[in-house]
């Protein structure tokens, strides 16, 4: 799809499923194209079209003109790939997911989406029908990331990437999981971000927090599961805003230092508490925008109270749409049930030796303290990450290569997120739910 260059002539190929006719801008009018089967069409000639080229469909009684994906090529820096790959790409959600950008004069969006095992990856959203065969997407050599920018998608636009195993053909349907943004529970839909200027006023606190001395100094936390705090009398959840609005002054009213968030990551289950979380970039679209939750944490530092955020990196949960079995097969979790399954909760543990899934969460960890100023971490379940025989008898659960019960690759991810916490974001912490006195932990 899109221009080629053979044999000393021009030809763009272009797809649209069900079209009957369609045209190029070239040559300074419309050329009507070649119908090679059904949907596809072909133009040729020994000047290249102006860039970017339009084309214009005919659908029975609809005649619609689009720009076409395929006349941007992949613009994902290699050295941003190899990094990720290596699981050191600390701001992967810059490069995954999708963003707006804006390419010859054309807005839009980009979209990235790591699965290594498909055979095929595409976007499927509101814009297209959720058709898969419309906007199918390129591979970055041996990545294993797949992209793709489509113009004159809107903000706030549904997606979901369609996903072919490249074993069996089957064809899963998945929510991105670098999305920034979800729609409401029970959809499951991932959006296209906004474009984000949110005007941060906490300067003074921040800049205070990187000398603040937390092993000497009281701390009081005040714990909150925004859900559930306050209604109203409906049964409506509060707001963002209506909860900064109630929340702030009772707190520094009360003369608590800190406010403990339950999670915020996007989840589909209200019983959840955000323990179950599908979507480790957005702030859960229940209570409001990313921007009035940032907006809430600002309002808290001014008022001189800082906001420690539970994180759950220990598991996910198991729901076909979103990260079990993303590409049809085990990526972010461990294929054998011995080290992969969660038999309390019925969840999947992450495959913390794998370096892009150990990546993926330390880059969540740094989204939320540089993207929405979190002043710490409390990080949920660590006895359940810390060991392989953690609520397993004998016989269900396999021992590390010394023969230990110590998960070792839990101990280095864990590792690495206190030491890009405590090295690049002056003044946060990390606290541990760890209930076995493990030394050292946070």
């Amino acid at each position: 799809l899109g221009l080629h260059r053979h044999s000393g002539r021009y030809g763009v190929r272009a797809y649209e499923p069900g079209a009957e006719r369609a045209w190029i801008h070239a040559g300074g009018g419309w050329v009507e194209m070649q119908a090679e089967g059904e949907g596809l069409f072909r133009w040729q000639d020994t000047e290249a079209p102006p860039m970017p080229y339009r084309l214009r469909i005919t659908r029975g009684e609809h005649t619609w003109e689009r720009h076409d994906a395929y006349a941007f090529p992949p613009a994902l820096d290699d050295d941003e790939l190899y990094l990720f790959n290596e699981g050191r790409l600390l701001q992967a959600y810059r490069t995954l997911g999708s963003h707006p950008d804006e390419r010859l004069g054309v807005n839009g969006y980009r979209f990235a989406c790591w699965a290594p095992n498909a055979e095929r990856v595409s976007v499927v959203g509101d814009f297209n029908a959720w058709d898969g065969r419309v906007h199918p997407m390129c591979v970055r050599g041996s990545s294993g990331v797949w992209e793709l920018f489509i113009p004159d998608v809107p903000e706030g636009a549904l997606y979901k990437y369609e996903i072919r195993h490249r074993g069996d053909g089957r064809i899963l349907l998945k929510s991105d999981p670098y999305a920034q943004a979800y729609e409401r529970r029970p959809g499951t839909a991932s959006r296209t971000r906004p474009r984000s200027g949110y005007p941060w006023g906490d300067q003074a606190w921040m800049q205070g927090r990187a000398a603040f001395d937390w092993l000497h100094a009281p701390i009081s936390i005040y714990e909150v599961h925004l859900g559930s705090w306050r209604r109203h009398p409906d049964g409506r959840f509060y707001s963002y805003g209506e909860a900064t609005a109630a929340l702030v002054p009772y707190v520094r009213d009360m003369g608590y230092t800190h406010i403990e968030l339950l999670p915020l990551t996007e989840h589909p289950l209200d019983e959840s508490w955000g323990y179950q979380s599908t979507g480790f970039f957005a702030a859960t679209s229940r209570y409001g925008s990313a921007d009035e939750l940032r907006a809430l944490i600002d309002a808290c530092h001014q008022a001189g109270i800082g906001v420690i955020l539970d994180w759950v990196p220990g598991h996910f949960p198991s729901d076909a749409w979103a990260l079990a079995h993303f590409d049809g097969t085990a990526l972010y979790e461990h294929e054998d049930p011995r080290l992969g399954l969660h038999q309390d909760w019925g969840t999947h543990i992450f495959n913390y030796a794998r370096r892009e899934v150990a990546g993926f969460l330390l880059a969540s960890a740094h989204y939320w303290l540089d993207q929405f100023h979190v002043d710490g971490l409390r990080v949920d379940a660590v006895a359940s990450m810390l060991y392989l025989d953690y609520s397993r008898k004998p016989g269900e659960w396999l021992p590390n290569k010394h023969g230990g019960r110590e998960n070792l690759d839990a101990v280095e991810f864990l590792r690495s997120l206190n030491t890009m916490v405590h090295g690049g974001c002056p003044g946060a912490v990390t606290l541990a739910e760890e209930s076995t006195a493990w030394p050292g932990v946070s």
